[in-house]
């Protein structure tokens, strides 16, 4: 990778964080952000921000990183990504999911295979939960030849918000070549699976949450099983919580994934378990009724593989592209000089599937 000699990018403001640090890391073109919440009454990096710095001082060698006083310029020059057995805690105001959606993208690149526990908040309602990144971002590494037994998403305990107490392990082999893919047919949905988890709450609002989720879904397909996951003990973490995550498989293999989870203890007002299975239902069927082969969280993850494999054409269909998959293309131009044509399917196409 190329050190110092490499030109130096300047951004400003602290969206996209995640992005920019993981392309600097991958390109190996320092990086230097500013305007970090400058204008605010408390300005600078917050803790999930420094917590996921940290995180990536963890699995490289030799990165430096600056940061000023009030903590509103980043300065970040990559090492080399290393890998190898390490353990990291999440801050608790973000969930894991913040930070493992970040290792997936540079897991495969590692000198030595990556393998990390994490702790923190497992299932909350603003990032991907770990449920969803198992069930939807391993088969999409599996298409780029990522595979092996040693991929895996393992949920230990789970850890709801506001104080967390979750465990995973993430483990990932090493893949310098990735496979170049053809992913333009989603197919027909075959089968929905799914997960409905509750900690520290009654192990009924689970067997409710399935049977709203079901009272939905089975109008469309007969094949929909959820499972119940309900945690005990040590392995439930310190808050209690519900939620539900389900899973649409199609017949070439394309997942889609919706979830939703309980307000977090003593914020908001309560939620009943049957209108959360239902409204995540729906946000399924929503994600369904998108198309596309890959679902909206694994939009950039899917076009970081595409940009880092061989030098052959990779196609892959996608939904509607959310703002932060638009920002990641005008990124990945910046970091790699990569564009991608994109071609827009007429309405008469894009319908026969729904």
């Amino acid at each position: 990778m190329a050190g110092g000699g490499a030109q130096c990018l300047s951004f400003a403001g602290c969206n996209f964080l995640r992005q920019r640090l993981v392309l600097s890391t991958l390109s190996g073109r320092p990086l230097k952000i500013r305007k970090i919440r400058a204008k605010e009454e408390d300005p600078g990096l917050r803790d999930f921000e420094a917590c996921f710095i940290r995180l990536i001082d963890k699995v490289t060698n030799g990165s430096r990183i600056e940061i000023n006083q009030t903590g509103t310029t980043l300065y970040y020059q990559p090492g080399l990504l290393y890998g190898g057995s390490l353990e990291h805690d999440c801050s608790p105001s973000r969930s894991i999911g913040y930070y493992l959606e970040s290792l997936l993208c540079l897991a495969p690149f590692m000198k030595h295979p990556l393998k990390i526990v994490l702790r923190g908040v497992t299932n909350d309602q603003v990032d991907p939960s770990v449920d969803v990144l198992k069930a939807t971002a391993l088969p999409l590494l599996k298409k780029f030849g990522i595979d092996g037994e040693s991929l895996e998403i393992k949920i230990n305990r789970r850890g709801m918000p506001p104080k967390g107490g979750g465990e995973i392990l993430f483990a990932c082999p090493v893949r310098k070549v990735l496979q170049p893919i053809q992913f333009t047919d989603p197919g027909k949905i075959k089968r929905i699976r799914g997960t409905a988890y509750s900690v520290r709450v009654s192990p009924q609002m689970a067997n409710r949450m399935v049977e709203s989720a079901r009272s939905v879904l089975n109008k469309f397909l007969p094949d929909v099983y959820i499972y119940t996951d309900h945690m005990k003990g040590i392995s439930s973490g310190k808050s209690p919580g519900f939620g539900i995550c389900l899973i649409a498989e199609t017949i070439n293999g394309t997942i889609l994934s919706a979830e939703l989870a309980s307000n977090p203890q003593g914020q908001g007002a309560a939620v009943l378990p049957e209108e959360l299975g239902q409204n995540c239902a729906k946000l399924l069927l929503e994600e369904i009724y998108r198309g596309g082969c890959v679902d909206s969280t694994n939009q950039s993850l899917a076009l970081l593989l595409m940009t880092l494999g061989q030098q052959d054409v990779s196609k892959v269909l996608l939904g509607p592209l959310s703002p932060y998959t638009i920002e990641f293309l005008r990124h990945l131009r910046s970091f790699f000089q990569i564009m991608f044509k994109i071609e827009m399917k007429s309405p008469e196409e894009e319908h026969k599937g729904e």
